[in-house]
């Protein structure tokens, strides 16, 4: 299959060419402007969340401790695809090298599983707040939640390191143009002139030992804190218990939704228009990081009032 390739007049490739909005190259340099905005919004939203959390010691508690692994998580993502965004929308740098691609590609896939595995991590947070409430504080310690931290860093590293070296061993001929302002493996695969069947079925074997259970996992704390909310007997205690669980919700609305739908295009939506996908891939890295920050400035008083203290005063 690659003497095919190589015969058919084909060159192999050392280098990728990142993509911007099709047939509106005329227009990038204004379209940099909201992308511009929205990454400033991230950087300094989650910065915010980090140094509010840090400096204010009421908020040294587990449900904050896992917010500020959320901000950090989605601050990495921001700057992971900064660079390549912005330089193909401002100067039309569209080439990108085989091993910064690579890298850049485990950034981001490894950033994403571990944002999955936050969100996991804060649905068991609520599920022991409202189901386990006299047991919280002996159940999520500050030495349990560092573990679980680690332990989520570490599955992410794990699943997501073989990637670059299996897509390193291929050689790439034909035209190198990605779909994308960023790389994803889902997409630099299709470019290799080899049989990538393994890539394929290991990357599929990922998404389902980390989103797939992890999104099962997270219904799983729901449906538990949903019968334990319907056993209060006070209207108003129950409405305060699932109150809590609001800004985690569109949390998950917000990583899932995207992720989940970029990764059917991908894979099945073949007859899909290329406009869509790029749209989906911009709601995918974009949207979480932008979005969280102000969530949960404007559902979680400690927060809003630091905020509204830090601007007004």
């Amino acid at each position: 299959m690659i003497l095919g390739s190589l015969e058919n007049g084909s060159s192999l490739s050392s280098t990728f060419l990142l993509s911007g909005i099709p047939g509106l190259k005329h227009l990038h340099i204004w379209i940099s402007l909201p992308l511009c905005f929205m990454y400033l919004v991230s950087i300094l939203g989650n910065c915010t969340i980090l140094f509010i959390i840090k400096t204010e010691t009421s908020l040294h508690e587990p449900m904050y401790l896992f917010l500020s692994m959320l901000a950090l998580t989605d601050l990495g993502l921001s700057l992971c695809t900064l660079p390549t965004v912005l330089g193909i929308f401002w100067v039309g740098a569209r080439d990108i090298g085989h091993d910064a691609c690579f890298a850049q590609l485990f950034f981001i896939h490894c950033l994403s599983f571990l944002e999955s595995s936050v969100l996991l991590s804060m649905a068991f947070d609520r599920f022991v707040a409202i189901c386990h409430p006299l047991h919280y504080a002996s159940i999520l310690t500050n030495t349990v939640i560092g573990r679980i931290g680690m332990a989520s860093l570490g599955r992410s590293v794990a699943f997501i390191f073989p990637l670059p070296f299996m897509l390193k061993r291929f050689p790439y001929c034909g035209s190198p143009v990605l779909s994308h302002s960023y790389c994803l493996h889902q997409e630099v695969m299709k470019l290799a002139c080899a049989d990538i069947k393994a890539n394929s079925i290991y990357g599929m074997f990922v998404i389902v030992s980390t989103v797939g259970i992890d999104s099962l996992l997270i219904l799983l704390s729901y449906a538990l804190i949903l019968h334990t909310v319907l056993s209060i007997a006070s209207r108003a205690e129950r409405l305060k218990a699932l109150n809590t669980c609001v800004s985690h919700i569109c949390a998950v609305l917000l990583f899932y939704t995207p992720m989940i739908g970029l990764s059917i295009i991908h894979r099945f939506g073949k007859q899909a228009p290329h406009l869509v996908q790029v749209i989906m891939g911009f709601v995918y890295l974009l949207f979480p990081p932008v979005m969280n920050p102000i969530v949960y400035s404007v559902k979680t008083k400690q927060i809003r009032d630091r905020v509204t203290h830090a601007f007004c005063y």
